[in-house]
C-alpha cells in the first residue's frame, strides 16, 4: 500500500528522527550516555517525535504494514511524553541501539514519494 500524503510525511518524519537517533548516538558507549544528561534528553525527545508521527500515521497503513511494531513504539512515546515514573535508560538504550534501526529497515524498504522539501512543508 503507498501511503497517502499525510501518512508519507509522518513516515518521513519517523525516518529523519531515527536517523537523527543514529547519527547523535554513533560512537557512543553505554556508559558514556549514562552520565551525558543532555544526550539522554535528546534521545528522548527524538524517540518521542518518532513514536508521536506513528500515532498519526494511517489505521489503514498500519494494517497494511503490520511488520512495523506500531504499538511497541506508540507505547514508548507514551512512557516518555507522559513520564510514567522514572525512564529507565537500559531500556531506552536497547530500543536506540536495536529497535531503531530494525525500524529504519523496515522504513527503508517502504516506498515513499519523495521527501517534500522545507520549503514545501
Amino acid at each position: 500500500m503507498q501511503p497517502d500524503q499525510r501518512d508519507a510525511a509522518l513516515l518521513w518524519d519517523m525516518v529523519k528522527y531515527s536517523r537523527l537517533i543514529g547519527q547523535i548516538t554513533q560512537d557512543v558507549a553505554y556508559a558514556h550516555y549514562l552520565k551525558d544528561r543532555k544526550l539522554q534528553l535528546a534521545v528522548e525527545r527524538a524517540v518521542e517525535v518518532v513514536g508521536e508521527a506513528a500515532r498519526h500515521v494511517s489505521p489503514a497503513f498500519k494494517e497494511a504494514h503490520p511488520e512495523i511494531p506500531w504499538r511497541g513504539i506508540i507505547a514508548q512515546r507514551n512512557v516518555l511524553a507522559h513520564e510514567y515514573g522514572e525512564i529507565n535508560q537500559d531500556r531506552l538504550w536497547m530500543v536506540v541501539t536495536e529497535r531503531i534501526p530494525k525500524l529504519l529497515e523496515f522504513l527503508d524498504r517502504l516506498e515513499l514519494p519523495p521527501k517534500p522539501t522545507d520549503a514545501e512543508t
